[in-house]
């Protein structure tokens, strides 16, 4: 299925050929038909010569329902376009043909109606050369007659060829279905009607509201009338809801895949100037603080800051669930007119805080204006330094970065930086902390504001610095200590080295300036080892031990054990423990040990 808005001034024009072409009629309200005047969204549907079917959204001519027509036009892909042979071009025309310019609309058919009351050359002409001065060309034509019939089979092959020149949608896109009907049905509940232009709908899934972010269940689907288990885009689509009352969602809400979409209170966007305007393509300075923005069938005053040539910082009046890429359009409702389309940009701007930041931004947003995907991508990473996949995703942006783990990217450039930043976080650390192995994981991510503990790690992979014990430490010196600490560890391993259980006391460590900090210094570099509190011997000492212990007779008393290894019972208790621990000895229920194997 597709769907085509029919836009132009002339309403009952609009509604005749829809209903000709359809057997449907489009104006939902009695006072419409009356008056002849389309005052709201009107839809239809039928099966074109061929097979392709196809859902027209009626929208209103007048220029007091400008914002219903923009709610039908917003998530429309193509238009049917009509104008009287009678009256020609007339001033709404314009600012139909701007807002499809402005949302970026590029599949157009003219049909010039009442060909009975007039010659349709003059309009058709005068249409045509002013859509050829806009981006929505190239624009077919067809001549028509609502009255006679005369031309209907050729609007049905134009329409046939509007359909066939459409890109196809993408079904596994995330959903943003646009709302612009809500109502209530006896026994059934809530049912919102939408445009879907990507994706697909299924009956049962679970949809979140845009605007509350509750999560609200499908009960069923219709499309063109039809009950149906699953919609694909483009698709006009009928939705009965569970679990949402019908006045909490209505035009300009949106029905999301759960947890894909980012909702954004501040935009960066680009200004396109559209009809007359385009003269001034190059000082957009004259918007107004406020504007109306609108985006599929949402409209939401917005304040505009502009920040230069070409490019402003919105902030809807509401949060509204924006990508990059989107298409939109501010208009000026006081002076009825286009003030600009709309290119989102970035939908998660930086602050502006300092001086000349309006001016580096625009130029920032300039280089971004028209780029490729990946460009804009890159370049938005960049400021981010670190970004999920998720986050990625949400924002509209392909996957660009390179993967730290986490789903996290990072810009390869942030990078590279990070790497030389590491080493010398390292470096520092060991010159202000010298007894200290390396630095802890978490200060170094405070310190180059990473993400999480876990890019610390891979970071540190990536610059060869190992990570011991929750530190980051410089490579190739796990043993080096400062001059002071290894003069002392040095007297104190010449001591050990002629009694090698004689562990000295507080007094000597005292004498020798060895505190906790140096003490543990000394283990961490390999050079001591740590028997008890205060029970310090060489790194061997326990395999020393093993060994003497493998002497004597089995078992042997703690006496034994203590004579053999020439110690005091303040080593020898916790040194017998140690071993035990160890599975070097093994203590019998008679308080005797007896050695069990070589010590490890």
């Amino acid at each position: 299925m597709q769907v085509i808005a029919t836009a132009g001034h002339v309403d009952h024009g609009k509604s005749t050929l829809v209903r000709l072409l359809t057997g449907m009629e489009p104006d939902r309200w009695e006072q419409e038909r009356r008056r002849g005047l389309t005052i709201d969204l009107g839809f239809a549907w039928t099966t074109l010569p061929g097979g392709p079917e196809v859902a027209f959204v009626d929208v209103p001519g007048h220029e007091r329902f400008v914002p219903n027509m923009l709610a039908g036009v917003g998530p429309v892909p193509a238009v049917l376009f009509v104008v009287a042979a009678d009256e020609g071009w007339m001033p709404q025309s314009t600012e139909h043909l701007q807002a499809l310019e402005a949302l970026g609309v590029r599949h157009v058919l003219l049909a010039v109606t009442r060909c009975d009351l007039a010659d349709p050359e003059p309009a058709r002409r005068q249409a045509l050369a002013r859509m050829a001065v806009t981006g929505v060309g190239p624009v077919g034509s067809v001549t028509v007659s609502g009255r006679t019939g005369e031309g209907l089979d050729r609007l049905r092959a134009g329409l046939v060829r509007l359909v066939g020149a459409l890109p196809p949608a993408d079904p596994d896109a995330d959903v943003r279905l646009w709302v612009d009907r809500s109502f209530s049905i006896v026994g059934a509940g809530t049912v919102v009607t939408g445009t879907l232009t990507a994706g697909t709908l299924r009956a049962r899934e679970e949809l979140q509201l845009a605007s509350t972010g509750a999560v609200v269940r499908v009960r069923r689907l219709q499309a063109l009338g039809r009950d149906t288990p699953e919609v694909r885009a483009v698709a006009r689509v009928a939705v009965n809801l569970r679990g949402v009352d019908q006045h909490a969602v209505g035009r300009g809400d949106a029905l999301l895949t759960p947890g894909r979409w980012l909702t954004t209170s501040e935009v960066d966007v680009a200004l396109r100037s559209v009809g007359d305007d385009r003269a001034d393509a190059g000082e957009r300075r004259d918007l107004p603080q406020e504007l109306v923005l609108h985006i599929g069938s949402a409209s939401v005053a917005a304040r505009i800051r502009p920040l230069g040539v070409g490019s402003a910082r919105l902030r809807p009046a509401r949060p509204l669930p924006l990508r990059v890429g989107d298409r939109a359009l501010l208009r000026d409702p006081g002076r009825h007119r286009i003030a600009a389309g709309v290119d989102v940009l970035d939908v998660t701007p930086p602050e502006l805080r300092r001086r000349g930041a309006a001016r580096r931004r625009a130029a920032e947003l300039a280089a971004l204006t028209d780029a490729p995907p990946k460009a804009v991508a890159g370049a938005i990473l960049l400021r981010r330094r670190f970004a999920t996949v998720g986050e990625l995703h949400a924002m509209g942006l392909p996957e660009v970065g390179e993967p730290v783990g986490d789903d996290l990217r990072v810009h390869p450039s942030v990078w590279r930086e990070l790497l030389g930043s590491v080493r010398t976080v390292v470096d520092q650390w060991r010159d202000d902390h010298p007894l200290e192995s390396g630095v802890p994981v978490e200060a170094v991510r405070q310190r180059l504001r990473l993400p999480g503990t876990g890019v610390v790690e891979r970071l540190a992979d990536a610059a060869s610095l190992p990570v011991v014990d929750g530190r980051v430490c410089a490579p190739g010196r796990p043993g080096v200590l400062p001059g002071p600490v290894e003069a002392a560890v040095a007297a104190l391993t010449a001591a050990l080295r002629e009694a090698p259980f004689a562990a000295p006391d507080a007094a000597r460590l005292a004498e020798l300036r060895l505190g906790t900090r140096e003490l543990a210094a000394a283990m961490r570099a390999g050079r001591l080892l740590k028997v008890a509190d205060g029970v310090f011997l060489l790194p061997d000492a326990d395999a020393r031990a093993g060994d003497v212990l493998a002497e004597l007779p089995q078992p042997f008393t703690l006496s034994q054990a203590r004579q053999a290894l020439r110690t005091t019972r303040r080593v020898a208790v916790p040194l017998l423990e140690l071993l035990d621990r160890r599975g070097v000895t093994e203590r019998l229920s008679d308080d005797t040990r007896r050695v069990r194997t070589a010590p490890r």
